[in-house]
């Protein structure tokens, strides 16, 4: 093509195509309040947790630690709404990453999450998390959309992730599913 029409063309950059690849998966029991990820390949650019969230208890946060550090290297913001108000926290030097998703014993409600850990295998970057998570009860107990971000400051390795149901247990029907990203 010539003119202004290839000219247009060829100022946009080629797309970004990455393909994600699954590598583990893990299920609730019902009597443990913890999912862990361990011995997660480090081959991939970045990483994905993906998650329907039931609890057997009430309505609770999740957070998350990786390579088992409970120390005060992790930090969080997060925006959130429930269709009234609007919310923005955030948070430093924690020993967790709070609020990856909300799960809840509602019968029939779930809670969703799209958790993304970037740069997961690098040995010199911070590790950056971003989340995306929401909950309808259709009106039953806590509603809730949000946005997170988080920041753990370290530069090992990810090479395992736990996420825990702040004060419950997951139910047998939480389903987790942790993908491995390659690409740019």
């Amino acid at each position: 093509m010539s003119g202004v029409l290839g000219g247009l063309i060829a100022a946009f950059p080629t797309p970004v195509t990455s393909s994600f690849e699954s590598i583990a998966t893990a299920s609730g029991t019902g009597s443990s309040g913890t999912i862990t990820f361990s011995s997660i390949p480090s081959t991939y650019k970045h990483l994905q947790i993906r998650s329907l969230n039931r609890c057997t208890t009430g309505s609770l946060n999740m957070y998350m630690q990786f390579n088992g550090i409970t120390t005060s290297t992790y930090a969080y913001h997060i925006l959130s709404g429930n269709g009234t108000t609007t919310t923005a926290s955030g948070s430093i030097n924690q020993t967790f990453m709070l609020e990856l998703g909300l799960c809840s014993s509602a019968t029939s409600m779930a809670g969703a999450s799209i958790i993304d850990i970037i740069d997961y295998a690098s040995t010199t970057k911070n590790k950056t998390i971003r989340t995306f998570y929401g909950l309808d009860t259709n009106g039953t107990v806590t509603q809730k959309i949000a946005l997170s971000s988080g920041l753990w400051r370290s530069t090992d390795a990810v090479s395992s992730i736990t996420i825990t149901a702040n004060g419950g247990n997951f139910a047998s029907d939480a389903q987790f599913a942790l993908y491995g990203i390659k690409g740019a």
